[in-house]
């Protein structure tokens, strides 16, 4: 950089930006996941799991970006909640099958995630460009650090 180059200020960081919105998005959840006695990463859980069904523990860590060693002890915890249950595939007993309780599927009807759209104040088609925007930013991401993409 040269003298008459201004540094970039912290506030032209398109990751500073994603990660206080993380951190502001951490904060709208907040009251709301105490509510229901849960963090934010179970809570991430769940949602998964309304969406597919059941999931072996891999592939739910998969669709997450969890590592195992991190994700189980949050199973364990939600099934002690009553929110899941965990069993041995049977055709291969290496694998875990994690799926939705009664009460885990009831906690859809709570509208946590309406009232967060909501808060962000965006008009819907902003929201689900903005969204798809991110999705497309860390899919780039990946695909970089895995050494796919190079730097051009």
């Amino acid at each position: 950089m040269n003298e008459t180059q201004e540094a970039p200020k912290l506030a032209d960081y398109l990751c500073f930006a994603i990660y206080s919105a993380n951190l502001a998005f951490g904060r709208a959840y907040k009251p709301i996941l105490e509510d229901l006695g849960i963090t934010y990463t179970q809570w991430i859980t769940i949602v998964a799991l309304w969406e597919s069904g059941e999931l072996t523990v891999g592939a739910l860590g998969e669709k997450l970006f969890l590592e195992s060693n991190t994700l189980t002890p949050i199973l364990k915890k939600l099934e002690a909640m009553g929110y899941l249950e965990r069993r041995r595939a049977a055709a291969d007993e290496r694998q875990v099958i994690v799926q939705l309780t009664d009460a885990g599927r009831a906690l859809r009807d709570r509208g946590v995630q309406r009232d967060l759209v909501a808060a962000t104040g965006l008009e819907p088609e902003e929201f689900k460009a903005l969204q798809s925007a991110v999705t497309k930013l860390r899919g780039n991401l990946i695909d970089h650090t895995q050494g796919r993409h190079e730097l051009k």
